[in-house]
């Protein structure tokens, strides 16, 4: 019987702290609302991404103008700092919702409604979050025995 070996061959990458990167950050994702904190970015940015009017124009439209860039800006930073300071949650959440839902005023009815949608669910899901419950495991089921 050969020994087992310690030490990885030779020309193989070993990841920092000898684990798989995926399998890290499936480690990091699940020790902080993830999904609520994705897709209230997610939000922001589509929110972004479906203004139109050029950084003149908005100037000259005075402080509505400047809402209309500065509230999904603000939803994509809450969404971040969900992310990396998930202790602080329940008030990045909160602050989320309610310029989430500011946005449906200045900034083209939220998004089309999308942009709206992705930010009301991702603050609502980081809302819930709770960080001591174990996480869920997958139930394999059996397979089925044919008579």
């Amino acid at each position: 019987m050969a020994p087992l070996e310690t030490n990885p061959p030779a020309g193989t990458a070993v990841p920092a702290g000898g684990r798989h990167p995926l399998r890290a950050f499936t480690a990091w994702r699940g020790r902080r609302p993830f999904w609520g904190g994705a897709l209230l970015l997610l939000g922001g940015v589509e929110i972004l991404i479906t203004e139109q009017a050029s950084i003149s124009v908005v100037l000259q439209a005075g402080a509505g103008g400047i809402a209309a860039y500065l509230l999904p800006l603000v939803m994509a930073v809450c969404g971040l700092l969900v992310l990396l300071n998930p202790g602080q949650r329940l008030f990045y959440s909160v602050i989320g919702v309610l310029v989430t839902l500011g946005t449906w005023v200045t900034s083209n009815l939220g998004g089309f409604f999308v942009g709206l949608l992705l930010g009301v669910i991702g603050s609502s899901l980081a809302f819930g979050w709770l960080p001591d419950q174990e996480p869920r495991r997958r139930r394999r089921r059996a397979p089925r025995e044919t008579a």
